[in-house]
């Protein structure tokens, strides 16, 4: 399956964010924040890691609903993009 360019850009992006909150997240353990702060902030990092999987699968959902032939040749077909989105689920 192939993602438009656009969702390639937007996954990027949003995973760069979550590398920057995982960066921030070692630096506060290092510097000894509060415990109520890590895990605010890693609730946050768990949360946009999520989203991004969602919008992965549903750019999925959509091209297989757009080409179900060329995305059943190729391995995703609509069943197979519906068991990804419940493992996110």
């Amino acid at each position: 399956m192939e993602l438009p360019d656009d969702v390639v850009d937007d996954l990027t992006k949003r995973l760069r964010r979550v590398e920057g909150q995982v960066r921030g997240l070692q630096a506060m353990l290092a510097d000894g924040r509060d415990c109520r702060e890590v895990v605010t902030q890693m609730t946050a990092a768990t949360k946009a890691l999520e989203q991004a999987g969602f919008r992965l699968v549903a750019a999925g959902l959509t091209y297989c609903l757009a080409n179900p032939e060329e995305a059943e040749a190729s391995g995703y077909d609509l069943d197979q993009v519906q068991r990804m989105f419940m493992k996110l689920a």
